[in-house]
């Protein structure tokens, strides 16, 4: 009888799942997230409504913020500094820059408060802490997507008013210089996530550093206009050539650099080896901090 009992309890004792403390600082389970999909999507969800509920114009706002840029970046930079846009009409050359760096942006700022906004969940319920900073990626991609449909349609308008865009074949590496956006706005957003829950300033930092960080990217200047004692800026900064061949890929006018992209592309690798280590670090004790 007390075998039963013992093979009973044992039996009720099976668990499904089981959770261990990670040992490895780069210990990244793929597989878990992927199980945790649904979640993702619930984010995305939660973090598109909550930024919308309460407004007039919903999601006409990722119209009508590049929109109001470009307006004043054409009377500013192209009305009054009369800066170069390379042949290309200034409304459409300013634009598809800003596109590419308001996708970069998004991702940056979202993830970057990754436990501070979350400390509440995080503190009761277990899930791979990954899938927050995922989830604000793909909600982004929303207004990527919307905004990739607003350069289209002015694309179409000056062509029908008799500029020629110079349509190429690099066209077909956006996607990759996409992917290459939002895995660099993840790397940088997760480090700064994993430092502020210790050094709450650095959040005042960020936004001021990300308006600067802009104007030290050829959005709304071409790279080549950029003075030689200053050139140096602009290749140090790894969104530079990604900006650059967006819009040479999107509209035919920037630049196309083989070298300045792979430099990218090492610097996005090797951030993101460090952002995890960072953030697999503070997920084990930031709940002592937060």
């Amino acid at each position: 009888m007390n075998n039963k009992n013992l093979t009973s309890e044992s039996n009720s004792e099976m668990w499904d799942l089981i959770i261990r403390p990670k040992r490895n600082l780069l210990d990244i389970n793929l597989k878990e997230i992927w199980a945790y999909r649904d979640l993702v999507m619930l984010f995305v969800r939660r973090d598109f409504v909550a930024k919308y509920k309460q407004t007039i114009l919903g999601p006409l706002w990722f119209i009508l913020n590049p929109l109001i840029s470009t307006f004043l970046y054409t009377i500013v930079f192209a009305g009054i500094a009369k800066i170069s846009t390379e042949g290309a009409p200034p409304q459409l050359f300013y634009l598809s820059g800003i596109v590419a760096w308001s996708y970069f942006a998004a991702c940056l700022n979202g993830t970057s408060s990754t436990f501070s906004s979350n400390a509440a969940i995080f503190g009761k319920v277990y899930f791979p802490r990954l899938v927050s900073p995922v989830s604000v990626i793909i909600s982004s991609m929303v207004q990527l997507g919307i905004q990739l449909l607003l350069l289209a349609v002015v694309m179409i308008y000056f062509s029908f008013s008799g500029y020629s865009i110079q349509i190429n074949c690099y066209i077909f590496y956006i996607p990759l210089i996409i992917i290459n956006l939002a895995i660099l706005g993840f790397g940088f957003g997760i480090i700064f996530s994993a430092l502020t829950t210790k050094y709450r300033d650095l959040t005042n930092f960020l936004g001021f550093g990300v308006q600067l960080w802009m104007y030290i990217t050829p959005v709304i200047y071409p790279a080549a206009a950029v003075p030689e004692k200053y050139r140096i800026f602009v290749s140090l900064n790894p969104v530079a050539p990604l900006v650059e061949a967006f819009k040479y890929g999107a509209i035919g006018v920037g630049d196309f650099n083989y070298a300045h992209l792979l430099y990218s592309a090492l610097f996005t690798c090797i951030l993101l080896f460090v952002g995890i280590i960072l953030f697999n670090r503070t997920e084990q004790n930031f709940m002592d901090t937060v």
